[in-house]
């Protein structure tokens, strides 16, 4: 094997938070998965604690005994970033902010991108753009970026939707600006590492694989999925993949040694990479087309992926799809107007988050869906659940909850 796919695979495997954190978008390893495990149960699951929020499709991170969430303030241009107790719910800080007036607000005001908690420091991107770095433990602010006033890209149509990746010392965001579509911040200071490319952003958030020389970025565009080194930001490979709308949402997700990029016009591609600066396609499934929920790989040759369409009628569809090939296996109908998400357990369970607020604990087999449990646990929702310590944490526009699952 190549020595920069032995990297990647170390990279994939290595643990990169604590146990029972959940401290980024799609968890500890960013991949949706967690070496918790989730046994079935029988009728509604216990509710610990809720507490009121403002609106946002922002998903709640859990690091150090501490749930984070981002939210608007009803009524106002005001984004707040609130740390609640695990055990009780209780308000452990809050910090808010003055934003420039929300432009564009198809389907709410609110954040979506989700925080990262990493160093003793949470970093938050609001909805226009202002990049937010506090001090995790007290919610004192330590620096904060107008993205938008400093770097003037165009405005996109749902708000800014990429999670910040924290690798080493620097921040890294698709700010979709000509001449830094990617940006690097330093993370105790805010400043500019380095920026590149004139990509305009999408709504995907990026990833990071390998270790050293060979460590690099990977990031879905508006126009390319690419690879950047860390240090530099210098192109390493660029793979086209525009989606017509302008809407690609997912986050690249490894595969083994592969890549694979999804959206709601393209589909999806399965690319394998010759060395470092090289990818080739493997397949590309135009029948794949995941809108804004990130597929999650169950082994080493099956993943699931929620599926859709744009129509007057649109619908969600759950897939099991077979890696090497793209075929897929079964389908799940029906599991979201928009969006459903999915998150791996430690026993290689799926818990699948429907967008009318129910959980649903699946005994993936390739051969069939197997529903396990299923409890209803908040309202209607577009957010990403944390789970941590036994506990699954989920907003809707409206409450922050907590609900037991393992003992």
């Amino acid at each position: 094997m190549p020595r920069f796919l032995s990297l990647l695979l170390v990279a994939v495997l290595a643990p990169v938070a604590s146990a029972g954190d959940w401290p980024q978008w799609l968890g500890p390893n960013r991949d949706g998965s967690t070496t918790e495990k989730v046994a079935p149960w029988k009728g509604d699951l216990k509710k610990v604690w809720n507490q009121p929020v403002g609106e946002g499709h922002s998903s709640p991170v859990v690091a150090d005994g501490r749930v984070y969430l981002h939210y608007v303030k009803a009524g106002k241009e005001v984004e707040a970033i609130e740390a609640f107790n695990v055990a009780d719910g209780k308000q452990a800080w809050y910090f808010d902010y003055e934003r420039p007036v929300l432009k564009k607000a198809l389907f709410g005001r609110g954040p979506r991108s989700t925080p990262a908690v990493a160093g003793g420091k949470l970093y938050a991107l609001g909805a226009t753009g202002m990049l937010t770095c506090l001090d995790a433990k007290t919610g004192n602010k330590v620096w904060q970026v107008d993205t938008q006033k400093q770097f003037q890209p165009p405005d996109l149509k749902f708000g800014i939707s990429t999670s910040p990746l924290v690798v080493g010392d620097k921040v890294l965001v698709n700010v979709g600006a000509k001449g830094a579509s990617v940006v690097a911040f330093n993370k105790d200071t805010g400043d500019v590492v380095w920026k590149c490319l004139d990509d305009g952003a999408s709504y995907s958030s990026p990833i990071v694989f390998g270790t050293g020389t060979d460590q690099q970025v990977v990031f879905l565009t508006q126009k390319a999925l690419v690879g950047l080194t860390l240090d530099k930001g210098e192109l390493l490979w660029r793979y086209p993949f525009q989606d017509k709308l302008a809407e690609s949402s997912t986050t690249p997700v490894r595969v083994g040694d592969t890549l694979l990029a999804s959206s709601i016009t393209l589909g999806s591609a399965l690319l394998k990479f010759e060395d470092k600066t090289k990818v080739e396609k493997i397949w590309l499934k135009p029948e794949l087309t995941c809108y804004f929920s990130t597929p999650v790989l169950v082994g080493s040759n099956t993943l699931y992926m929620v599926t859709g369409g744009l129509s007057f009628s649109p619908t969600s569809t759950l897939q099991c799809v077979e890696a090497a090939s793209g075929k897929t296996l079964w389908k799940k109908e029906n599991v979201g107007k928009f969006h459903a998400c999915l998150l791996r357990t430690g026993d290689d369970k799926l818990l699948m988050v429907e967008e009318a607020g129910n959980l649903v604990l699946i005994d993936p087999d390739p051969k069939e869906y197997r529903e396990l449990s299923r409890s209803k646990i908040c309202g209607k929702t577009w957010a990403h659940p944390a789970l941590a310590d036994g506990k699954v944490y989920i907003r809707d526009d409206k409450q922050l909850v907590c609900v037991q699952v393992g003992q």
